[in-house]
């Protein structure tokens, strides 16, 4: 368990299985992240409904929770079917006043450990984004291997491409 401090006191990062009472923050972060437009594919926010059927078909929804709060999540998946459904794919959010407190990394290092306790052999990421520092430099600091660059994969929001850089890591 990761600890910090917040005025004086000793703060930890718990990350659990979401519940419905979660869902509203949920939503709000997600829907944060997608607005941004950096980051995720997604070019429409969820509704709490829409959300709700979103984060239950998932093979695991996580959330990190600091003193009550809700300040990051997690989505776990396969990343195809049949006879490459052993590959997992996740997507992490963290409330954009809690980056830079290693919440991202905690909730990576769960995905890995869901991901093989679901029987998911390798975890790949299909599009991280190559301004995505952050994720990029924790991802090999982790150990995953770096699949090449895919020349402006993704749309900015203001309509412009960047490169998408995919990755992989061997789970067993």
């Amino acid at each position: 368990m990761n600890l910090f401090t917040k005025v004086g006191r000793v703060m930890s990062i718990v990350i659990r299985k979401y519940s419905i009472n979660d869902l509203e923050e949920m939503t709000k972060i997600w829907n944060y992240v997608v607005r941004e437009g950096k980051y995720f594919p997604q070019e429409n926010g969820l509704s709490i409904k829409k959300a709700a059927a979103f984060f239950e078909e998932q093979t695991f929804t996580g959330v990190a929770e600091e003193d009550g709060e809700i300040v990051g999540l997690y989505i776990l998946h396969p990343n195809n079917i049949g006879r490459c459904g052993h590959i997992a794919n996740a997507s992490y959010a963290v409330k954009a006043d809690q980056r830079g407190k290693h919440i991202g990394e905690k909730l990576v290092m769960h995905s890995l450990e869901r991901a093989k306790e679901s029987g998911f052999r390798i975890m790949q990421f299909n599009a991280v984004v190559a301004n995505n520092k952050g994720a990029i430099s924790l991802y090999k600091k982790l150990g995953f291997k770096e699949l090449g660059i895919i020349p402006r994969g993704f749309k900015m929001d203001d309509g412009s491409f960047m490169d998408i850089v995919p990755f992989y890591l061997e789970l067993v």
